[in-house]
């Protein structure tokens, strides 16, 4: 169990904060919640590389199967995001993350039968108030934002009601 938290932490939070510190540092991207669509191919690409590492190489799929189908719909949610920037169009990575973490969590206490109805509504409401600073901040449009909800939604469900 504690190899693949280690695991985890190195390949989704270690290894991404490193490789964003060296693109800072060589000019590569400006900003890590502004950036263009050139300077979030790299970085995308980077995190797919890690999430396919993460999939392939490690034991989640045969210790932890839920977790497993959580980073495999990450995976899927991540390739949709790479694809949309390669033809030019910026969904809300705020919103994917945020909506694929609520959409996991509702799916993973129904299938447990766990009562989780606060975590869910708070889970929610924090969609909500991601969605809303990012109006704000005019940082995306409603169609962007829109956009990042569906890509952080249909591969949690594909992934957990489709096995694909």
């Amino acid at each position: 169990m504690y190899l693949s938290l280690i695991q985890i932490f190195i390949l989704t939070l270690l290894l991404p904060i490193s490789f964003y510190s060296v693109l800072k540092i060589f000019k590569k991207i400006k900003s890590f919640t502004e950036a263009t669509l050139e300077e979030r191919r790299l970085p995308i690409f980077i995190q797919l590389v890690l999430l396919y590492l993460l999939l392939k190489f490690t034991v989640l799929e045969t210790h932890f199967p839920e977790l497993f189908k959580f980073f495999q719909a990450g995976f899927i949610s991540a390739f949709l995001v790479f694809v949309s920037v390669i033809f030019r169009f910026k969904a809300s990575l705020h919103m994917i993350g945020c909506t694929s973490l609520t959409v996991f969590i509702l799916i993973f206490t129904s299938y447990l039968e766990i009562a989780a109805i606060n975590t869910v509504a708070l889970l929610i409401l924090c969609m909500g108030f991601v969605a809303s600073s990012r109006l704000y901040m005019k940082a995306h449009t409603p169609i962007e934002l829109i956009a990042g909800i569906a890509i952080g939604i249909l591969p949690q469900i594909l992934v957990w009601f489709y096995n694909i």
